[in-house]
C-alpha cells in the first residue's frame, strides 16, 4: 500500500527533519515494507536518506526562471526530490489552478520521469447533484492526463470532507473507487478527513490502494499508527 503524508502549510525545517527522522525510525523498528511518501512545505525540502519518499507539494514546469513565488526543477534537483503533488484540490479551488495550468504541470514532471501523485474530487455542490453528475466531474479532471503514465498515483479526495472531519460513508468510498479504477490501472488512494480513527477501515476497502493523510498526518505517531494499520492489513 502507498501511504502518503501532506503536510502542507505545517511544520518548519527543524520540525520537518525531526519529523522525517520519527518515521523513519518507526519504519526500520517495525520492519515496514509499505511504500511511505511525505510532502513538506517548501520551505522545508531537504535532502532526505532512508526509506521514506519525499516529494514537493508544488512546482512550476519549468527548469528556472522569472516566476516570482515559484519553484522550478532547479530547487528539487538540489534536494534530490523526484516526486511531486499535482491538482489537489486547495491548489485548484483557493490558488485559482485551472485544468489547462494543471496539465501543462502534469506533462512537464512526466517528461522528466517524476513520480506524480495526481489529485481529483468533487465540492459538496456536485456531490449532492447526484451520481452520474459527481462521476462526469470527476472524470472531467482526468482530461489531458495520460493514466497510462506508468509513475502515476492518483488520490480520490471529495474536497468537502478536506479539514472537515466529514467523511464519505464507507460504502460511497468502495462504490466511487470501484467506478473510477475502472477508468485507468494506477493505484488509487483516498484523501479528505482520514485519521487514525477511521484510517484503518478506509485501508480495508476494496479498490482503496493507501491513503493520503493531510492534517492527521503531522503527528507522527499519527501516522505512523496508519503505516502500522497497512503494513498489518497486508500480512494478513
Amino acid at each position: 500500500m502507498i501511504i502518503a503524508a501532506n503536510l502542507k502549510t505545517n511544520l518548519t525545517r527543524l520540525q520537518t527533519t525531526e519529523y522525517m527522522n520519527e518515521i523513519e525510525s518507526f519504519l526500520k523498528t517495525k520492519n515496514i515494507n509499505q511504500e511511505v511518501l511525505v510532502f513538506p512545505a517548501m520551505s522545508s525540502l531537504n535532502s532526505h536518506v532512508g526509506n521514506v519518499i519525499v516529494g514537493a507539494q508544488n512546482a512550476y514546469g519549468v527548469q528556472n526562471g522569472a516566476f516570482t513565488g515559484e519553484i522550478g526543477k532547479d530547487h528539487l534537483d538540489e534536494f534530490g526530490i523526484n516526486t511531486i503533488l499535482i491538482g489537489h484540490s486547495e491548489r485548484r479551488h483557493i490558488l485559482g489552478e485551472t485544468q489547462d495550468a494543471v496539465v501543462e504541470k502534469f506533462n512537464f514532471y512526466k517528461e522528466l520521469g517524476f513520480k506524480i501523485v495526481y489529485c481529483i474530487g468533487e465540492s459538496l455542490q456536485i456531490r449532492e447533484a447526484g451520481n452520474k453528475i459527481m462521476m462526469n466531474y470527476l472524470n472531467s479532471q482526468f482530461e489531458g492526463i495520460d493514466l497510462e503514465y506508468e509513475n502515476l498515483i492518483v488520490a480520490y479526495e471529495p474536497v468537502w470532507a478536506i479539514g472537515t472531519g466529514l467523511t464519505p460513508t464507507l460504502e460511497d468510498i468502495t462504490t466511487i473507487h470501484k467506478e473510477l479504477k475502472s477508468g485507468f490501472k494506477a493505484p488509487l488512494l483516498y484523501g479528505g478527513s482520514v485519521k487514525v480513527t477511521n484510517a484503518k477501515d478506509v485501508l480495508a476497502l476494496d479498490g482503496v490502494d493507501g491513503v493520503l493523510v493531510g492534517s492527521a498526518a503531522l503527528y507522527a505517531e499519527h501516522f505512523c499508527t496508519m503505516i502500522e494499520y497497512a503494513q498489518n492489513l497486508e500480512v494478513n
